[in-house]
């Protein structure tokens, strides 16, 4: 039995045993006590981490000391033992209910008598003891898997087994590596899976066609980045009396993946497709994510088709959702677009000039749908990102500047109104569904905001809570400080998630919201294809049978997708750090992003990469922590180090087992 396998089985027993908020306590099952809160342990590298509860309270913050012999993600029950006036509190675990890790990643060291592995997550503070009849003859700086043979406990360390060498952590791909078998992601397809996938036609038959509308003679093109290799939406538009129509096609991949095979299966056991920069992940086999799924150019694809018609101002007159064929004319890009709209390239024009006037219909209408958009609340979080670019051997080559265009925001427009669309008309039916939800965030993430851009001059204004955050965005437009008002604003937010309950999508301000558009690498959206497909015809039965299973699902496709993310971010983490290694000594201009009392991190422009100034670094003067203007403030001469200034840094140390970059400050020069 293979870890994932042995894992979806603990899983299983545990849906049986633990439903609800229960406790094991002495082999008895009883509810939760009074100042007890059951949830998951989420540590730090420092010693101290917080219970995230399975309910909607606050987290509790658990000091050095209190973990009691609980790893990072085990599920814990906690007793809270203070509450501060802020409504932060603070507790102890008293019992740990179940380990979220029976395997672990790390650095193997061989020492005189035994092996010690260094687990690569920094947030589980214990090293792993192995015997040498359970070090599978490794060595010294190996990145290995091990098997957990014991946990932590009062006096005891922890103890292991070697299960797997993934390599050397000199190989540029042992991040990824090793990054997947700590998130025990699953790299290789079972050959059930294959099976199914090979059983599914490469070709759209004639008696298929004739059950869908035939959409095929509407112009018709994919936009998507220049790497990417599944396309799973296209639109088309056309000019009407009353205004536009727009077609937003969705890959009908329902239609290949019946509900229980084992093509179904995998896809809700993953949840999602894995993007690194030098690997994917797929939710689904080539044949299909890649083949018949995707929506690629001169060739017949079955598509379930949001149609959509606009007024001159951009509202919605009326829709159609339905199963069609259709044939994409082209594979466009974002730089594609972006030449024809933006820059006006002549070769570019010329090569799409049977397109022309789709494009300036759809850039038309997506600022018009923008603009209401963001008149309602929608927060705008439209930024440049990174991008790592890596070699065929998995080498950090560069890290460039992403830049969003106008291509990017038209097709994120149209997949939003569809998305819209779809949970609006699902709602109006008064079926069981899965929805997108975004919760407000909690008040004293406001307050702490709020504080925070204070010290920029900026105010949050008016008692509607996204139209106030939007409004900061749009002051704060331009300004040095703008990069950090938004990641800081990300960070006060509350997660987006899966729900069976539509509780609304703050960050859209939208009422009713779901994810429609990407079956091919989301699974939530397969289901919301289902349940579309099945709405006419749902029986009372089916109805509570879904009612039952929607909250599962969107409990573990939320959970998957969290994976994901963390996942992807601890290989750019990685990707990025090893990529200074050699610029140790260099200096680079960037901004603070993060003030605490043992210093303060700077993120470089250049790169997007973020690292240490430790207070001990700065000899001038001794600096003391203003929580409230989040500063280091010097005693003597008045010095001040505030989030937002602008730094000069040098890179003093890289440190690819701590994943971290220590800068020291230099004078600022003039640019």
């Amino acid at each position: 039995m293979t870890i994932r396998q042995k894992k979806a089985v603990k899983q299983r027993r545990h849906k049986k045993s633990w439903g609800g908020q229960n406790v094991k306590t002495r082999g008895e099952r009883r509810p939760v006590s009074a100042g007890l809160v059951v949830g998951r342990y989420k540590g730090h590298r420092s010693g101290y981490g917080f219970v995230i509860p399975e309910t909607e309270e606050a987290d509790i913050f658990i000091g050095r000391g209190g973990a009691n012999g609980a790893m990072q993600g085990d599920r814990v029950t906690a007793r809270i033992e203070r509450t501060k006036p802020d409504g932060k509190r603070e507790g102890g675990i008293v019992q740990i209910l179940e380990r979220a890790h029976t395997h672990l990643v790390g650095k193997f060291e061989q020492g005189k008598d035994f092996g010690t592995i260094i687990p690569s997550d920094q947030r589980i503070i214990y090293d792993l003891h192995v015997t040498p009849p359970n070090s599978l003859s490794a060595k010294t700086g190996d990145a290995v898997l091990a098997e957990i043979l014991s946990y932590p406990g009062k006096g005891r360390r922890p103890e292991g087994k070697v299960v797997k060498i993934l390599g050397r952590l000199d190989d540029p791909k042992i991040d990824t590596e090793m990054v997947i078998a700590s998130f025990d992601l699953p790299r290789y397809f079972p050959p059930a899976v294959i099976s199914d996938s090979e059983n599914v036609d490469a070709v759209v038959s004639a008696e298929t066609r004739q059950r869908r509308i035939d959409l095929r003679r509407l112009p018709t093109v994919t936009v998507d980045g220049e790497r990417a290799r599944d396309y799973d939406d296209a639109i088309s538009i056309e000019k009407t009396e009353g205004g536009i129509c727009l077609f937003v096609h969705i890959a009908d991949v329902s239609h290949y993946v019946p509900m229980g095979s084992y093509l179904d299966q995998e896809a809700a056991l993953r949840g999602t497709s894995v993007y690194f920069p030098d690997a994917v992940l797929p939710m689904f086999p080539e044949r299909l994510s890649n083949g018949i799924c995707s929506l690629n150019p001169d060739e017949d694809r079955l598509a379930m088709t949001v149609e959509m018609n606009f007024d001159s101002n951009g509202g919605r007159l009326g829709y159609k959702i339905y199963e069609s064929v259709i044939r994409s004319d082209a594979r466009m890009t974002y730089t594609a677009v972006r030449e024809i709209c933006v820059d006006k390239n002549p070769d570019t024009l010329k090569r799409y000039s049977f397109l022309l006037p789709q494009l300036g219909w759809m850039e038309s209408l997506a600022m018009i749908l923008r603009g209401n958009r963001l008149a309602r609340g929608s927060l705008d979080f439209d930024l440049p990102e990174s991008e790592i670019i890596v070699s065929l051997t998995g080498e950090t080559m560069d890290i460039i500047r992403e830049e969003r265009n106008i291509a990017h925001q038209i097709i994120e427009e149209f997949m939003l109104a569809a998305n819209e669309t779809v949970a609006q008309h699902m709602t109006a039916l008064g079926i069981p569904f899965l929805y997108r939800i975004h919760d407000a965030p909690e008040a004293t993430r406001i307050l702490e905001f709020k504080e925070l851009i204070q010290t920029f001059g900026l105010s949050l204004q008016g008692s509607d809570r996204a139209m106030a955050f939007s409004s900061v965005l749009e002051q704060v437009k331009g300004r040095p400080e703008e990069r950090l008002v938004h990641q800081t604003l990300l960070r006060s937010m509350k997660q987006a998630r899966y729900s069976a309950e539509n509780r609304g999508h703050f960050g859209l301000a939208s009422h009713a919201y779901t994810h429609f558009t990407s079956p091919i690498r989301r699974y939530p959206d397969l289901i919301v294809h289902r349940l579309i497909k099945e709405a006419p015809r749902m029986t009372a039965m089916e109805r509570e049978a879904w009612t039952r299973r929607l909250p599962e699902i969107a409990r573990h496709a939320s959970e998957r997708e969290r994976v994901a993310m963390e996942a992807e971010r601890e290989v750019i983490k990685r990707k990025k750090v090893k990529f200074m290694e050699d610029k140790v000594g260099e200096t680079f201009h960037g901004f603070i992003t993060g003030v605490e009392a043992y210093g303060f991190f700077v993120e470089i422009e250049a790169y997007f990469i973020e690292g240490l100034v430790h207070v001990s670094t700065l000899t001038d003067d001794y600096y003391v922590y203003n929580e409230k203007q989040h500063a280091l403030m010097g005693r003597r001469r008045r010095g001040i180090f505030r989030l937002g200034d602008p730094v000069s840094v040098r890179v003093e140390r890289v440190d690819l087992e701590g994943i971290q970059i220590d800068f020291g400050l230099v004078p600022l020069t003039k640019r």
